[in-house]
């Protein structure tokens, strides 16, 4: 596969959504350097919310990986715009932060937050992969089941 990201993401026929705008006194994403702080993302397609619901009563596992993907998807598309409007402008993805909506017992945290990890790997190669967190909060915004944010390396 290319070393473009923008080939690598057309090759593997991934749809990014629009950048969503900010829900709160906040900028969706921050410069400083040659680092991109992406602000947390949830799990909404163009407008559309998606994954409502807590891991451990409402979503298992697998949805709640699809929830991180999406995501993912969302951090891309604002990275994307960061970078000029090309993901050739990002050198490297560095840091994921995962927050799952869940129950007290719900354990399985990193395996939901692999949906995102395991996207950027997809989409940038070697320079996908990344350090990270994954934790579970009793109440994310909107109901939504996961929200991620990034840092990212610009090129």
């Amino acid at each position: 596969m290319s070393n473009s990201h923008e080939a690598r993401l057309a090759a593997l026929g991934i749809e990014l959504p629009n950048p969503a705008s900010p829900a709160a006194n906040y900028v969706p994403y921050t410069i400083s350097g040659k680092t991109l702080f992406v602000a947390g993302q949830i799990t909404i397609w163009n407008g559309e919310l998606r994954y409502l619901g807590r891991l451990g009563a409402d979503l298992d596992v697998a949805k709640g990986a699809e929830a991180a993907r999406l995501c993912g998807l969302n951090l891309i598309a604002q990275a994307r715009q960061a970078a000029g409007g090309s993901l050739d402008g990002i050198k490297r993805v560095l840091k994921l932060g995962g927050f799952v909506n869940c129950t007290a017992d719900f354990i399985q945290h990193p395996q939901v937050i692999n949906g995102a990890s395991d996207l950027m790997v997809d989409v940038f190669g070697e320079a996908g992969k990344h350090a990270r967190f994954a934790v579970g909060a009793v109440s994310l915004p909107r109901g939504v089941a996961v929200e991620v944010d990034a840092i990212f390396e610009l090129a």
